[in-house]
């Protein structure tokens, strides 16, 4: 099941999607997560803290879940 994160703006970046969703506790932390933890962006790998998410985007994190980024 994807879990819907709602955004405001045109976009979100990996990094603060990752913060928003405490999926890290801190801005810190997103270059060693993204080392250690495989991350899909609609079904391609992707390690970019910056990768820029827009609605439509699917997000898939081995052992997080599946995200679905959406337009408020």
């Amino acid at each position: 099941m994807q879990t819907e994160v709602f955004i405001t703006s045109e976009y979100i970046t990996l990094g603060q999607f990752l913060k928003f969703e405490n999926i890290i506790e801190s801005g810190g932390n997103v270059k060693f997560f993204l080392e250690e933890i495989p991350v899909y962006i609609n079904n391609e790998r992707d390690n970019r803290r910056g990768r820029k998410l827009y609605p439509g985007d699917v997000i898939v994190i081995d052992e997080v879940g599946e995200f679905v980024i959406v337009a408020e």
